[in-house]
């Protein structure tokens, strides 16, 4: 037994050295410091962290699951140019299948999801106002953009709970590495986020309302809404 507890350990450490190093490059990623087609060294990486090149092979076939960076043969990473108007629309035609779909199981259990959902909501509703003024005042930080997006995201993982359908939720969280990169260039201002917020609120309302078609009509306004400001956003940076 003396013999397994020390690798166990090391292997500990090893992941969490790994998730360290994730993290650095996805602040990175997400700060905007490199552009989109930049390529991604390992070494430069591993001797900018201070690390072995190891941590940082393995932190990068993690993002390249999320989308944020892209493998060539040969050639090694490469930042991932931003999500395309038609990627746009497919990836939002796919959360409209899901999230309405669950939104739709989970309403014969909106009393035992509420409680949670309303603390939910709650968490979004701080994280909203402080990433909008932060925004208003041009303070704000990747960490604190990364946190409201935690928020936002808990309030729809609820909703995927109470649906009870373990596949639904498989496919959402495939689903997270393009929305990954879609939340990379999305927001552009504390509009965007205020307007999620009340999309949120009437969610919340329409499970309370105990009127059984108003929560799913709720999520779908709701992701049909950032599908519209995200292509927006796509068209003018063409």
């Amino acid at each position: 037994m003396n013999a397994v507890v020390p690798r166990r350990v090391t292997e500990v450490e090893r992941r969490g050295l790994r998730d360290q190093v994730y993290d650095r490059i996805l602040e990175l990623l997400l700060d905007g410091g490199v552009e989109p087609g930049s390529r991604l060294s390992i070494d430069t990486l591993a001797r900018e962290l201070d690390v072995s090149p190891t941590p940082v092979r393995e932190a990068m076939v993690q993002l390249e699951r999320t989308g944020l960076v892209t493998r060539e043969a040969l050639k090694g990473y490469r930042v991932a140019p931003p999500l395309a108007p038609d990627q746009l629309d497919e990836l939002f035609a796919a959360r409209l299948m899901l999230e309405v779909e669950a939104t739709r199981l989970a309403t014969p259990h909106a009393g035992e999801l509420l409680p949670d959902l309303r603390a939910a909501h709650a968490r979004h509703e701080e994280w909203t106002a402080r990433i909008a003024d932060a925004m208003r005042a041009g303070t704000a930080t990747v960490r604190e953009t990364q946190d409201y997006f935690a928020a936002d995201a808990e309030f729809h993982r609820v909703i995927l709970r109470a649906a009870g359908n373990r596949y639904i939720m498989g496919m959402h969280s495939d689903l997270g590495a393009l929305t990954h990169r879609l939340r990379q260039a999305v927001i552009r201002g504390a509009n965007d986020v205020e307007e999620a917020h009340a999309e949120h609120e009437a969610i919340l309302a329409a499970f309370e309302s105990g009127e059984p078609d108003a929560p799913r009509e709720a999520m779908r306004a709701h992701i049909e809404g950032v599908r519209d400001r995200s292509l927006r956003e796509a068209d003018a940076d063409r």
